[in-house]
C-alpha cells in the first residue's frame, strides 16, 4: 500500500497579500510590533511560510509595507477633507484636525509604527516608503499653502515651516493621549478646538 501523501498548505489562495497584510495590521492591533513575525502570520493565515515569505522577505519588509499603507490611506483621507466643498475652509481645517487626534487614538499601534522609531530610528525604511512618506508631507505643505490663501492659516510665515509645526504640535497632542500622559481622554473635542483656535488665523468657529 503506497503512504498517503499529506497535503500542503495552499501557495496561493485568493488575494493572498491582502489577506496577509490585514492578519498583520490585526496582530499589532493586538500585541504591538512585537507580536508580528513571517512565522506566526503565516500560521494565523493558514498559509505556509514559503507563501508568506513569497511577498515578504522579512519582517522589516513587512512592517515597512504596513506602514506604505497606512500612509497612503492618509493621504487619501487628507484630500478628501480638504477636498470637501460642502464645508468651509475653517471647517475644513477643524475636521481635518479631529481626523488626525482620532485616527491616532483609535489605532494607536499603526500609528506607532507609521511614525514610531521601530523603522525611522533604526533606519530601516524601505525606498518605496521613504518615498511615500516623502509625498504625504509634501501634500501637507501644498494643502498648508492652500490654506494661507484661504485666509485659515497666517499668510506671512513660511509653508514649509508651518506644516512641520502644525503636523508637530498634533503629533506631540496625539503622543501624550497614545503614552497615557494625559489621561483623560473625554475632552480630545475640547483639546481639538483650542488647536485649532491656536494655529488658525483667528478663524471663529
Amino acid at each position: 500500500m503506497k503512504p498517503k501523501k499529506t497535503r500542503a498548505l495552499p501557495y496561493h489562495h485568493g488575494d493572498l497579500r491582502h489577506s496577509l497584510i490585514k492578519a498583520s495590521r490585526d496582530m499589532i492591533r493586538e500585541g504591538g510590533i512585537e507580536a508580528v513575525s513571517l512565522r506566526k502570520l503565516a500560521d494565523r493565515v493558514g498559509v505556509s511560510r514559503t507563501a508568506a515569505y513569497h511577498y515578504f522577505k522579512d519582517k522589516n519588509i513587512l512592517i515597512c509595507t504596513l506602514a506604505e499603507e497606512g500612509f497612503a490611506l492618509w493621504q487619501e483621507k487628507c484630500g478628501q477633507i480638504f477636498l470637501d466643498e460642502s464645508q468651509a475652509p475653517a471647517d475644513r481645517y477643524r475636521a481635518y484636525i479631529r481626523w488626525y487626534m482620532t485616527y491616532a487614538l483609535e489605532n494607536a499601534e499603526y500609528y506607532d509604527l507609521m511614525f514610531g522609531r521601530a523603522i525611522w530610528k533604526q533606519q530601516a525604511a524601505t525606498d518605496s516608503l521613504k518615498a511615500m512618506a516623502y509625498d504625504v508631507f509634501q501634500q501637507q505643505v501644498v494643502i498648508t499653502r492652500q490654506w494661507q490663501k484661504y485666509g485659515v492659516l497666517p499668510a506671512e510665515e513660511d509653508s514649509l515651516r508651518l506644516a512641520q509645526v502644525t503636523w508637530g504640535t498634533l503629533h506631540g497632542l496625539s503622543r501624550l493621549l497614545i503614552d497615557g500622559i494625559y489621561t483623560d481622554d473625554s475632552p480630545i473635542d475640547e483639546i481639538c478646538d483650542c488647536a485649532a483656535n491656536l494655529l488658525m488665523n483667528n478663524q471663529t468657529p
